[in-house]
């Protein structure tokens, strides 16, 4: 790396997914019809998290986050995506891939928080369900909530203060968006303090969320092998399946692209990690979420019935219509 030519770099030139013209539309179709489903069911299920009475719990107030968290983290990354997989020009301007570095890591981060939070609600309503409603309440999730915005907002600055002051040989990235990963491998020299952070410090703000999910569930784990009801164990079963599903999605391929040396990196197989971590896996959480989770399925039948009542009863409809004629045929 230290024979490379140091240039001033500007802008970079994000090569994609595939360098195949031939390939360029199929990744188009794939990962907009992939997107705009992430969207809508996401958006759906923090409609009816938000609007349905009875889902009006903390648990659901961090559903309906990390739905957010799910279509934000899906926006930062895809629209761009899909306009350089048709265009020629594929340059993103440095300022505006430091930006979108930085929005990018707090709201990856973000989303281990929300689901150590969703395991310790878990947690407190298997393991001490008569204390429930006096330990977890929606000012307490909200105060969690935005406190984590703090932790990994201050992280991410952090990160992309630090890769902001390397020098660059090559403008070429490797990737379909501004990650850490292919922008330390375009570094003149082996960017050592990015490394130790995202081992020590990255470790302490990403990975520790995980360790709270397993320290959760194995508490859990030991409060299901001690009940004797087989519709409480069926219940705590179904109730923490959904979450550990997601859990192993997201951290299957957080751990894949980024704990590990800068020697061992494959940026080809990365950016395959990269698009199932962004597109494909928060375009499942919803439907893990409500197919899996019967007070789920039934918030979206109520909507559905309500939304197709009001359909059937507009102002300018063909049986108000006759029913306003009724009287002039009178007459």
């Amino acid at each position: 790396m230290a024979t490379r030519n140091r240039t001033e770099v500007t802008e970079f030139v994000l090569l994609g997914l595939s360098s195949w013209p031939e390939m360029q539309p199929v990744i188009f179709g794939v990962v907009l019809s992939m997107y705009l489903v992430a969207l809508m069911g996401n958006a759906l299920l923090v409609i009816v998290a938000l609007s349905d009475p009875k889902l009006q719990t903390p648990m659901y107030f961090l559903l309906s986050q990390l739905s957010f968290i799910d279509m934000f983290l899906t926006t930062i990354t895809v629209p761009q995506m899909l306009v350089h997989t048709l265009s020629a020009n594929r340059t993103i301007s440095f300022n505006c891939c430091m930006i979108q570095l930085f929005f990018f890591m707090a709201v990856g981060s973000m989303e281990g928080h929300l689901l150590a939070a969703m395991a310790y609600d878990r947690y407190v309503a298997i393991c001490d369900p008569l204390r429930y409603s006096a330990i977890i309440s929606h000012h307490l999730c909200l105060r969690i909530t935005l406190t984590s915005w703090v932790v990994v907002s201050l992280n991410s600055l952090l990160y992309s203060v630090l890769v902001t002051r390397l020098t660059f040989c090559d403008n070429q990235l490797t990737h379909f968006f501004c990650d850490i990963t292919p922008l330390l491998k375009l570094s003149c020299t082996r960017p050592v303090v990015n490394e130790m952070l995202i081992f020590t410090e990255g470790v302490a703000v990403v990975v520790s969320p995980f360790f709270f999910i397993l320290g959760s569930y194995a508490r859990i784990g030991i409060a299901i092998v001690r009940m004797h009801s087989v519709s409480a164990l069926r219940k705590a079963l179904s109730t923490c399946s959904s979450h550990i599903l997601v859990v192993l999605l997201l951290y299957g391929s957080v751990i894949r692209m980024y704990l590990r040396p800068s020697s061992s990196y494959d940026l080809d197989q990365d950016r395959q990690v990269a698009i199932f971590y962004t597109v494909v896996t928060p375009m499942l959480n919803p439907l893990i979420y409500s197919l899996r989770n019967q007070e789920v399925k039934g918030a979206l039948r109520r909507l559905f019935r309500k939304l197709s009542i009001s359909g059937s009863f507009q102002p300018g409809s063909q049986v108000n219509r006759r029913c306003q004629m009724r009287p002039s045929v009178a007459e």
